[in-house]
């Protein structure tokens, strides 16, 4: 069998599928779960010092659409197509008791060569490094910082923060890198011009690895009630949003080089979506969406399709990381093919 074992950073992890972070991962249940399907780390539900934060959860709202922008049931079996559309919120649970919670739970998932790891949405820079430092002395093996929540713009004031600035990206890392020895990973939105800038930023500030990329914000009316579909703006993903990862996966590795870990999120549905994001860059791979659509089945059958085409491959799962990214050219760099675009006019339009 192919040997699914890559390393982000410091931490060794048994395959590349990391459990994102979610309404999946909100229960100990849920978390259990996960790590019963394979994944090798397992995100928790995100969380805050703010009530508005908490708050913004019970206005959350949740639609499968598929290409043609039409409402699909949720049934956990979804077309391929689909493509979740929602407005979220943070854990509304208190922070002593969810502490101690995954404590527990990581201790479960270290007998399981997993990891359970924490998850900040920041909206105090000083409020998320005291958050973190007590992850640090409870003995949580790892911490993801999540500066990129794509309801950055649109939630409560105080609540989310969304940094788009490489400048504040690497101050907020430098000033959480303080506050812990453990492996830190700094999520990154997407809504930035140069997705690249930033996780140069959080490598500068000393993340051990930076995640590419959090979801889109977008707006969609509904043809046939002329509403907007869940009555705002919400964050988007689907099967479209990996190549868009996967451009900046390339491109942040070009710019930070091979050594500097990058986790990708955004656009997995499968095991070849893993091992296209592999490919394209990523250490490992963050599946949050695929997973609330589908079930924690969505693990297991992504590792059995992900060793399956290893072994068609003949290769394990580190040879693959950077492969395509390593390999892409510019325009510039392409053959001449003169007259090539004329196949692709219809052929009324041609002379």
């Amino acid at each position: 069998m192919p040997d699914l074992r890559v390393s982000v950073g410091r931490l060794s992890l048994k395959n590349p599928i990391i459990a994102g972070s979610g309404e999946h991962t909100t229960t100990s249940n849920g978390i259990r779960a996960a790590l019963a399907a394979g994944a090798a780390a397992v995100i928790a539900k995100s969380t805050n010092e703010t009530e508005a934060g908490r708050r913004q959860l019970d206005g959350a709202d949740y639609v499968l659409l598929d290409s043609r922008w039409r409402p699909l049931p949720w049934d956990f079996d979804p077309a391929e197509d689909a493509q979740l559309f929602c407005r979220s919120g943070l854990l509304q649970e208190d922070f002593e008791p969810f502490l101690a919670r995954l404590v527990a739970l990581d201790a479960e998932a270290r007998r399981q060569d997993a990891y359970v790891v924490p998850s900040i949405i920041m909206a105090d820079l000083e409020a998320c490094a005291g958050f973190v430092e007590r992850f640090d002395r409870a003995g949580l093996r790892a911490v993801e910082v999540n500066i990129g929540a794509p309801h950055g713009d649109e939630a409560a004031p105080g609540a989310i923060v969304q940094e788009r600035e490489a400048a504040r990206a690497r101050e907020i890392t430098a000033r959480v890198r303080r506050a812990t020895s453990r492996p830190l990973w700094i999520k990154l939105t997407g809504q930035s011009e140069n997705v690249a800038a930033l996780a140069a930023a959080a490598r500068d500030g000393g993340a051990d690895a930076a995640i590419v990329m959090g979801r889109f914000m977008a707006f969609i009316p509904d043809v046939e009630t002329r509403a907007p579909i869940l009555g705002t703006p919400a964050a988007i993903g689907g099967p479209w949003a990996l190549a868009l990862t996967c451009r900046w996966l390339a491109l942040a590795r070009r710019r930070l080089g091979k050594d500097f870990p990058l986790l990708a999120t955004n656009g997995a549905r499968d095991g070849l979506d893993v091992a296209r994001f592999l490919l394209a860059g990523a250490s490992a791979v963050e599946m949050t969406s695929a997973v609330m659509m589908r079930g924690f089945r969505v693990i297991e059958e992504s590792l059995r399709d992900l060793g399956a085409y290893l072994a068609r491959q003949q290769c394990d799962a580190r040879a693959l990381i950077g492969q395509a990214a390593d390999r892409l050219q510019g325009y510039a760099e392409q053959p001449p093919r003169p007259g090539h675009w004329r196949r692709f006019v219809p052929p009324e339009g041609l002379d």
